[in-house]
């Protein structure tokens, strides 16, 4: 497996001249980098203006491995080809690296660039991309990994340090300013040229576009340093570095302290989001559509401890979950009953000692019972969602207040007066549903659990939920029984005295509800069940899922009765690749569902194309087919010609669905169960406007149910419309 790293964007504070004439003393030695042994200039070219300089040099590198491993390589060092290529002009610096040692074996390959910071010029910028491919290394190719990562990765934040450290000695030396490069035609008569040059012993690099830089892929071979170079003086265009890229002082500011890797893989992930969620519409224009903020990208990435296929696969599923049940509203549109506003016993109380958000929950007060039978598991669950939104937004203004990143909070959970009475089946059931839904979507947001006056009944009911929470999140469990929490070791080493509630001995007047049990005259009947505006949040959405199978398409009707109205939809490709059409009939279709057998799932896949009709004749294609590949959203609209039924219709490719790493989900294994797995996954909104109300735009038709996610910063959006139809990705 190739290795990858892509590190944030690190500043420099000091101009572009200044910080190459510190990496200048880098050569031919630096004994700041034990690492680095020694270099020998190869060649050295520069351009007719004087404006590009390359530099090739072969550098000797140690290695910190094995004696017995190093024995079996028949190798003490390694060495590395670099190509530096300055261009005074555009002020930067490239820097290319690849292993000559072992190159039939191993494929290491390096991009590094400075430039001018975007928002400052007297400030430098610097970033880095590396891979690593082992081919093969005498059966060692797991340990060499181990070690070269191991490597790689100890010398990474060093770099700025050591620039730093030549930034300072050439200070010492007097020389704090370093003019600028002009073309020979604009400098003044009589002056030293060499003054003009910055350091002429500087080696450096040609700058590339930076938006081409940060994707190179370095396992090509087109990335060899051996490539040519011109000299043309603007053969290199500026452009302006992509707003959207990481920087390392944003990262330790409001995510905290990460490890190189850890870096890489938010970066990583990060970008695949982007590149996921933009796609062109019919007139060749790219959409950009939200992402989630980075701190929600982080929890995920620590939720499956960096591994970024795994934090990727849990990620996706917990923003299609989002979307499907509108998640993203909740804050703005749930609204507590009276009956939890009186009876359910928690609440938000200040803040921990380290400025986490504080949630209170007297647990034992609460009479579990009497809340699911008066609400119901969903209104339970949602008011529960509404909780662990409100704890991100409370994170995120206390990052602010207290200047360092918070992304979690604290619970303290009282279980004074919790009985058997708390240990009712369906209310247990409840709680597994509420933890199992919580860890899916909001992991590491629970930085530390405190749980007080713990009876002798706890055990039990800790051993039936204990199985279900993440072993991450078992271990910032705290629990104290009797009156332990009380003095030192106890609460006030988590929260400040003046904080600790009343009821617990505290100087604080908590106005967290004492619960108590619930008047039966709120309970529920079973008319209220039946109601079809009783709360069901996994049935309360826009949003319909489908199965698509080979041969088997699922289509969906749309009755027009009026000309020029606008049909609109919004979906997301689940799994596998499908292809999307949009068909005009002139008869009515009989639907016909895909049968299960026996105790199989049901499956929601539907054809309304009779194979008896003739393209062309019973029915025509209105809109050019859409290919649509798997984790893609997709928006688009189409104005009606005519009144009639239009057919919708998801067409599984002739290839194969992409494959990954990801897990089974449980109505894979079911379908497959009954005969047939389906190849691709739909989940689909549609709506049919006015034709008075179509404005011409992809905003206009952009309702509030069809937003990716407002886990983000921001998003931007068409505002034009070309044609009939616009599809966006």
């Amino acid at each position: 497996m190739v290795q990858k790293y892509q590190s944030p964007v690190r500043a420099y504070k000091y101009p572009f001249e200044m910080v190459m004439a510190a990496y200048e003393k880098r050569f031919p030695t630096c004994p700041l980098i034990p690492v680095f042994l020694g270099s020998e200039v190869l060649s050295d070219v520069t351009s007719d203006d004087g404006s590009v300089r390359i530099i090739e040099r072969s550098c000797k590198l140690s290695v910190d491995a094995p004696r017995l491993l190093k024995k079996i390589a028949g190798v003490e060092y390694v060495y590395f080809i670099q190509k530096n290529t300055l261009n005074w002009r555009d002020r930067s610096l490239l820097i290319e690296a690849h292993n000559e040692t072992f190159a039939n074996r191993i494929i290491v390959l390096e991009t590094c660039c400075y430039r001018v910071h975007p928002d400052n010029e007297d400030w430098t910028c610097f970033e880095q991309c590396a891979s690593l491919d082992i081919k093969s290394f005498f059966g060692f190719e797991s340990t060499v990994e181990k070690i070269a990562m191991k490597q790689y990765t100890a010398n990474i934040k060093r770099g700025k340090e050591v620039i730093e450290y030549y930034l300072n000695e050439l200070m010492q030396e007097g020389i704090t300013e370093i003019p600028r490069w002009v073309p020979a035609e604009q400098r003044p008569l009589n002056s030293d040229p060499s003054s003009f040059t910055s350091t002429p012993s500087c080696s450096a690099l040609t700058r590339p576009n930076p938006r081409t830089q940060l994707h190179l892929d370095l396992s090509s071979p087109g990335n060899s340093s051996r490539d040519v170079t011109s000299f043309s003086a603007d053969s290199s265009e500026p452009s302006t570095p992509d707003a959207d890229k990481l920087d390392a002082d944003y990262i330790e500011r409001y995510l905290g302290q990460l490890t190189p890797m850890q870096e890489s893989c938010l970066i990583r992930l990060r970008a695949w989001l982007q590149e996921n969620h933009k796609g062109k519409s019919e007139t060749g224009e790219w959409k950009a559509e939200k992402i989630p903020k980075d701190e929600h990208i982080l929890r995920f990435l620590r939720a499956r401890d960096f591994h970024l296929e795994k934090a990727r696969d849990m990620l996706c599923q917990s923003l299609t979950w989002r979307k499907q049940f509108q998640v993203d509203y909740i804050l703005e549109t749930w609204t507590p009953s009276s009956c939890l506003v009186e009876y359910y016993a928690g609440g938000w109380h200040h803040h921990d000692r380290e400025g986490r958000p504080l949630y209170i929950l007297r647990l034992g007060q609460m009479d579990t019972k009497g809340l699911v039978k008066a609400l119901g598991e969903e209104a339970l669950l949602r008011h529960v969602l509404s909780i662990n939104e409100e704890g991100q937004k409370r994170c995120e203004e206390n990052t602010n207040i207290f200047g360092r990143p918070i992304s979690s909070w604290t619970c303290l959970v009282d279980l004074e007066g919790l009985n058997m009475r708390h240990l009712w089946r369906p209310g247990v059931k409840t709680l597994l549903r509420i933890i199992e839904v919580v860890e899916a979507n909001y992991p590491e947001t629970l930085g530390r659990l405190l749980i007080v006056q713990a009876p002798r009944v706890f055990p039990v009911l800790w051993t039936l939920v204990s199985p279900f929470i993440n072993e991450n999140t078992r271990q910032k469990f705290l629990v104290y029984s009797g009156n332990n929490y009380q003095g030192p070791g106890g609460l006030v080493d988590y929260i400040d005295q003046e904080i600790i509630p009343d009821f617990l001995g505290g100087d604080c007047l908590c106005h967290v509800s004492e619960g108590g049990q619930v008047p039966k005259s709120y309970y529920q009947t079973e008319e209220d069940l039946d109601n079809p505006d009783h709360i069901r949040l996994w049935a309360d959405t826009i949003y319909q899922s489908a199965q698509v199978f080979k041969g088997a398409p699922h289509e969906i009707m749309i009755e027009i009765v009026e000309g020029s109205s606008v049909i609109t939809w919004d979906f997301d490709i689940l799994k596998g690749d499908v292809v999307f059409n949009i068909f005009h009939s002139k008869r009515t279709p009989q639907p016909v569902k895909r049968e299960t057998s026996g105790s199989a799932p049901v499956v929601n896949n539907m054809q309304l194309i009779d194979r008896s009709w003739t393209l062309g004749v019973d029915y025509s294609m209105v809109e050019s087919p859409l290919t649509c590949r798997e984790g893609e959203s997709i928006q688009g609209s189409h104005i009606t010609r005519w009144p009639g039924i239009y057919i919708l219709q998801w067409k599984a490719t002739g290839h194969a669905p992409s494959s990954g790493p990801s897990l089974s989900r449980v109505d894979d294994v079911l379908a497959s169960l009954q005969g047939s797995t389906p190849r691709c996954k739909v989940l689909y909104y549609t709506e049919v406007l006015a034709s008075h109300d179509f404005r011409g735009s992809m905003s206009s038709l952009e309702s509030c149910h069809s937003r990716f996610s407002q886990l983000s910063v921001g998003t931007t959006s068409s505002n034009q419309s070309q044609g009939s139809s616009l599809i966006s990705r």
